[in-house]
C-alpha cells in the first residue's frame, strides 16, 4: 500500500539537493524529490508520481525560505533547462557540490575521505566559450535556446547569461538572417526544414559562427556572412556543418567554410591550440587553467617520470605534463581527438609525446611490453566513467601514483572502489567548471598503499 498518493498535498522537509538539483526529502521513510526546494526549507508539495522506492513532487508554498535562496537573475530560468540552481546563491552552489562529491564518495563507494573546499571562479556568470542551441519553430514563431527540462521543446532564448557575449551576438545574427530571409527550422517529427542548431564558439583571438543544417545546400549564405561580420566584433570564421542524420547527435560529419578561417586559436598553460567546428576544449576556459594547474600540482614531477595518460581526448592534459616530465604517452580510442591531439603536438613543438589511437586495455600492456614502467596513470573518462577493464588493466600497470578527473561523482565513488583495492586516496579536489548548474569536476589523487 502506498504511503503517498498522486496529487496529495504534503508538509516536506529538504535535507539536500539530488544530481539534477531537485530538493530531496524524507516522507515516513520514502525519498520525495522536489524541484526547485533548497536544502533547509520547509515546503508544500504536491505528489505527481509514486514509484516504488521514490516520490516526484511539484513545489507549491515555501514555509521556511533557505537563507541562500536569491532571485534568479534570468526571466526564462523557470522553464529553460539549461540552469538548475540559479536560485540558490553562488557560495550556496558551492557548499552543495561539494557535498554532492563527499555523498557519493560516501554512499556508493563508501569511502570516508576529507572533500577539499570547490574552486570557485570570480565570476560565476558569462563564462561559456561554446553555445550550441537547437532551433525550432516556424518564422513568426522562431526558437532558438536551450531545450526544456526533460523534453525537446525550444525553450527561445535572448541572451544566455552564462554565455559569453560574442556568443550571443552570433545567436542575435543568425535569428535576423532566418527571419529576414525566410530560412526554416528543422523539424525532428517530419525530418524537414533546414537549420538544425547554432553554434558559437569564442577564444581570445576571436570567434567562430557554425550553422548545423540538415542538408548540403545552403541559401543566402553570403547574407548570412555580412549579417554576422555586421554583428560579432572579431568575427573570425563562419562554418556550415551538414547532419542530415536522423539522431539526437548535434554535429555531423562534414564541415564547409563559408567564410574566413578553418580554426580559432587559443592559448592555456601557455600552450597553442587550433580549434575547429569540431574540436573539444573546455567550455570554461579560465577554470580549464585552474583545472590543468591543479592535475599539475598533483602529478608532482620532477622531469624524470613516465606518464600515461589514458582518455587524453585530444591531448591538452598530455601536452600540459609534457613540459615536466620525461615522457608521457597518451591513449584514446577516438581517431579525430588523436589526429588532434598529434597536431596540437607539433603545434606547440612538444616531442617527448606519443599519441596512441585504440582501447587502454590492449594499447597499455603493449606499452609496458616495450620495457616502459609508468610512475603516474592519469584518467579523465567521460560522464559513463571508466571501462572496468582500464581499471583492472591499470591496477595491473601498478603505477606508483594515479590521478582520476571526473566530471561525475557518482561513476567516480563507483570507479574509486576498484582502485582503492591497492591505492589510498590522497587529495580529492572538486573545481566548479559550470557555475550556475549541477555539474562539477573533480581531481582525484590516489598513491600506492
Amino acid at each position: 500500500m502506498n504511503i503517498l498518493n498522486v496529487g496529495q498535498q504534503v508538509e516536506l522537509y529538504i535535507v539536500s539537493l539530488g544530481s539534477n538539483g531537485e530538493g530531496v526529502a524524507k516522507f515516513e521513510g520514502l525519498t520525495v524529490f522536489v524541484a526547485g526546494a533548497l536544502p533547509q526549507e520547509k515546503v508544500v508539495a504536491k505528489i505527481v508520481l509514486v514509484k516504488h522506492n521514490y516520490a516526484v513532487a511539484k513545489l507549491v508554498e515555501i514555509l521556511e525560505q533557505s537563507p541562500e535562496r536569491v532571485k534568479p537573475y534570468c526571466k526564462i530560468y523557470e522553464s529553460c533547462g539549461g540552469c538548475q540552481l540559479q536560485h540558490l546563491s553562488y557560495a550556496g552552489q558551492l557548499a552543495v557540490k561539494r557535498q554532492q562529491v563527499a555523498d557519493a564518495l560516501q554512499h556508493i563507494g563508501h569511502l570516508n575521505c576529507e572533500v577539499r573546499p570547490v574552486l570557485a571562479m570570480d565570476n560565476p556568470w558569462g563564462y561559456r566559450n561554446k553555445m550550441q542551441f537547437p532551433v525550432s519553430g516556424a518564422m513568426n514563431k522562431l526558437a532558438i535556446g536551450c531545450y526544456a527540462v526533460k523534453s525537446h521543446c525550444v525553450i527561445d532564448t535572448e541572451k544566455c547569461l552564462i554565455q559569453q557575449d560574442a556568443n550571443n551576438t552570433v545567436l542575435a545574427g543568425v535569428r535576423l538572417w532566418m527571419q529576414k530571409y525566410g530560412i526554416s527550422s528543422y523539424n525532428e517529427k517530419n525530418r524537414n526544414g533546414l537549420v538544425r542548431h547554432v553554434m558559437g564558439r569564442v577564444t581570445r583571438s576571436g570567434v567562430m559562427a557554425v550553422i548545423i543544417t540538415a542538408s548540403e545546400k545552403l541559401p543566402y549564405q553570403d547574407e548570412l556572412t555580412n549579417i554576422l561580420c555586421k554583428q560579432v566584433p572579431n568575427l573570425k570564421s563562419v562554418v556550415q556543418n551538414i547532419n542530415d542524420k536522423h539522431s539526437n547527435v548535434i554535429m555531423g560529419n562534414k564541415s564547409k567554410i563559408i567564410w574566413g578561417d578553418a580554426y580559432i586559436k587559443e592559448n592555456i598553460n601557455n600552450l597553442h591550440f587550433d580549434i575547429s567546428a569540431e574540436s573539444f576544449f573546455q567550455v570554461n576556459t579560465g577554470q580549464a587553467e585552474v583545472l590543468y594547474n591543479e592535475v599539475q600540482k598533483c602529478a608532482e614531477l620532477t622531469g624524470t617520470e613516465i606518464v600515461i595518460d589514458v582518455y587524453c581526448g585530444t591531448g591538452t592534459i598530455s601536452l600540459i605534463l609534457a613540459g615536466k616530465a620525461k615522457k608521457v604517452y597518451g591513449i584514446e580510442i577516438v581517431s579525430q581527438a588523436i589526429n588532434n591531439a598529434g597536431n596540437n603536438a607539433v603545434a606547440n613543438k612538444i616531442n617527448n609525446v606519443t599519441f596512441k589511437c585504440g582501447d587502454a586495455t590492449i594499447e597499455l600492456p603493449l606499452i609496458l611490453g616495450k620495457g616502459v614502467q609508468p610512475d603516474l596513470i592519469v584518467v579523465d573518462p567521460p560522464r559513463a566513467g571508466c571501462d572496468e577493464k582500464v581499471l583492472r588493466a591499470i591496477m595491473n600497470v601498478n603505477p606508483k601514483k594515479i590521478i582520476y578527473v571526473s566530471c561525475n561523482p557518482a561513476t567516480l565513488a563507483r570507479d574509486l572502489v576498484i582502485l582503492t583495492d591497492g591505492y589510498s586516496i590522497d587529495k580529492v579536489q572538486p573545481v566548479d567548471m559550470f557555475p550556475q548548474t549541477t555539474h562539477i569536476e573533480t581531481v582525484v589523487r590516489l598513491k600506492q598503499r
